[in-house]
């Protein structure tokens, strides 16, 4: 398999400072809980995390739809959140949207749990491939429908150490 570079790591570094600045303007200074999906969004988050100046708590939360390079329609639910979120600032913080399956499953089961807001901040955004109607309110990068690889996100649990964003050509 070869990997072709989608987007390097210096545009994503760069695209992360940004993301945090709209993020500190629009939480002005109040305190945000950055809920992580496990395992793909860890590289972006932690970078996104040291960039905002913002009171923030981290947790964690697994979920998945994926085997492969499918969505298998499914969602399998594999770690909880362990903070109290009822009347926090609640930011989901995601590798990538593409069906969008997994994110409307999340701000469902989330908002249950009565935060004052609760939005999604993704690294990648593959609209052509939605089926769900979800809007991230923090987009990192528009994709065209590759299977992308790198900097978190894996192909059977490989590659996600890559420091760049890259696709898979078969």
């Amino acid at each position: 398999m070869t990997v072709n570079t989608l987007i390097d790591e210096k545009a994503i570094q760069k695209r992360i400072k940004e993301l945090a600045l709209k993020i500190e303007q629009d939480y002005s200074n109040e305190e945000i809980v950055l809920i992580i999906t496990l395992k793909g969004a860890v590289f972006f988050a932690t970078e996104l995390a040291k960039s905002l100046s913002l009171p923030t708590i981290i947790d964690f939360i697994k979920v998945s739809s994926y085997s492969g390079t499918q969505s298998t329609g499914e969602i399998s639910f594999n770690l909880d959140i362990s903070e109290n979120i009822s009347g926090k600032n609640v930011l989901i913080i995601e590798d990538i949207v593409d069906t969008g399956r997994t994110l409307t499953y999340l701000k469902e089961y989330l908002g249950k749990k009565n935060p004052k807001s609760l939005k999604i901040c993704t690294l990648l955004d593959k609209k052509e491939r939605r089926e769900f109607e979800l809007l991230p309110e923090y987009v990192g990068f528009e994709i065209p429908d590759k299977f992308v690889v790198g900097y978190g996100l894996d192909y059977d649990e490989k590659y996600r150490n890559l420091p760049f964003i890259g696709y898979i050509e078969q």
